[in-house]
């Protein structure tokens, strides 16, 4: 199976048939999203959250209360998914395959944009990508860089990381940047101890990469964010994808690319 040649339509299938896996490389020239459903009194909260964080949180679409679809999404966001992670009282409870049974009537599902998406114009540049070099999950990390507060919501900001030859930083930059809506540009270049970062090899989601000589890891916003706040915030009840097993939505990466 040749996974970027894929619609969204057929990946969604595949999921939805019991196929859990990273999704990086997935479905190329498609966007994907980060899946957050809360209930409805925590709605605006975390609406208002994005949008005091827009670089880690960029909402791309809300569904209502209920619904298990958005404008943007046109499969089941409770079966479409590769896997998705539960939380009740800000604890992962859960990591499963399928959410009809925990899906309420009050959840607001919002999808925000995912640092995937920027990951072909990264690759068509001649910037490497090494977690789809090794067929692994992007690393993510808990960072010491706060999130700005909303409401009942606060935590701190989640990052991915992707190691770019020194030479090609500026290049890695400057593509990236063209990509507001899906993170855009890194939030750090370099050390990573200056974010809190004290061992790259062991990361909080996903799996880790090599660093290699001559390599300088780069730092992106990430739309886990939100699940951090979740669980930093004691929030009830809340449905998320599994880090780096997004939501696979019908619009093409370069409807949020920036001339």
């Amino acid at each position: 199976m040749d996974q970027a040649a894929l619609t969204p339509g057929e990946a969604r299938r595949r999921f939805r048939e019991g196929l859990r896996t990273p999704t990086a490389g997935w479905c190329r020239g498609w966007t994907q999203a980060n899946l957050l459903a809360v209930p409805r009194d925590l709605a605006y909260d975390l609406l208002l959250f994005a949008q005091r964080n827009p670089v880690a949180c960029p909402v791309l679409d809300v569904g209502d209360p209920g619904a298990v679809g958005t404008g943007l999404f046109g499969g089941d966001l409770r079966t479409d998914l590769p896997a998705y992670r539960v939380y009740e009282r800000g604890a992962a409870v859960a990591d499963v395959d399928d959410v009809r049974d925990l899906w309420r009537d009050d959840l607001v599902a919002f999808l925000l944009g995912c640092s995937f998406t920027f990951e072909d114009a990264l690759l068509r540049a001649g910037v490497p990508v090494r977690h789809i070099e090794t067929g692994t999950n992007v690393p993510m990390y808990l960072t010491s860089l706060p999130c700005r507060p909303a409401g009942s919501l606060s935590g701190p900001m989640v990052v991915s990381m992707r190691p770019v030859p020194a030479s090609l930083v500026p290049v890695a930059i400057r593509v990236t940047a063209r990509y507001p809506a899906v993170h855009g540009a890194p939030v750090h270049v370099g050390d990573p101890a200056e974010i809190g970062i004290t061992d790259l090899g062991a990361p909080d989601f996903g799996d880790p990469v090599e660093v290699k000589a001559g390599e300088i890891p780069l730092f992106w916003g990430c739309g886990v964010t939100p699940q951090a706040a979740v669980m930093a915030s004691g929030v009830p009840f809340a449905i998320g994808h599994l880090p780096g097993h997004m939501a696979i939505i019908d619009a093409r990466d370069d409807r949020f690319q920036v001339p």
